[in-house]
């Protein structure tokens, strides 16, 4: 059975800015913009993701299948053990739906407008399957956002937010930090 990862060798002859240990990347995988995307350890990437523009993904972290992060320019940042589950699209730029400007990657740049701005998925974040994050969204550290749910605006840490747009349904727990302490304990040990 042929494996669908990248091997070691090959992942470090892409041209990424940085890759760290134990990364697994599907061939099938969509990458643009390589040299400004950045791979920290035991980082894994399944079938069918796209990653484009600038992206930093720290350390123990999961992009599942047919996820989309689109870093733009301003880029998308994932801390430690933040997770996307499938069909998940992160957005640091899009399109001005105004009327204001053209709209398309088939229009020069001079009649566009672009909604810039970095995305922060802070340390312990998991996004459920078919979310969406918009552009200048920063979400607090250990929130866990619902399959579904539109993130247009950044969210306070340690809560469980869910719909469209994402309200706040209670707070979550923390015992993932103590979780993590044991964790990397025993990791560092290997």
């Amino acid at each position: 059975m042929q494996n669908s990862f990248y091997s070691k060798k090959e992942l470090e002859n892409l041209g990424f800015k940085s890759i760290g240990c134990n990364v697994s990347i599907s061939k099938k995988s969509s990458i643009y913009g390589i040299n400004n995307i950045s791979i920290g350890d035991n980082v894994r990437i399944d079938d069918f993701t796209i990653l484009s523009g600038k992206i930093n993904i720290e350390n123990n972290i999961h992009i599942a299948a047919y996820s989309a992060l689109y870093g733009g320019t301003k880029g998308i940042f994932l801390k430690d053990f933040s997770n996307i589950s499938s069909r998940v699209t992160i957005y640091a730029v899009s399109d001005d739906y105004s009327g204001e400007s053209l709209t398309s990657p088939m229009v020069p740049e001079k009649y566009k407008t672009l909604d810039e701005s970095p995305v922060i998925i802070n340390k312990h974040v998991i996004i459920g399957s078919t979310s969406v994050i918009l552009p200048g969204v920063d979400i607090g550290e250990g929130c866990a956002i619902g399959s579904l749910s539109l993130v247009k605006n950044s969210l306070k840490p340690w809560g469980i937010y869910a719909g469209s747009p994402v309200k706040k349904v209670k707070s979550r727990s923390k015992k993932i930090i103590e979780l993590e302490t044991k964790f990397l304990a025993q990791y560092n040990q290997i």
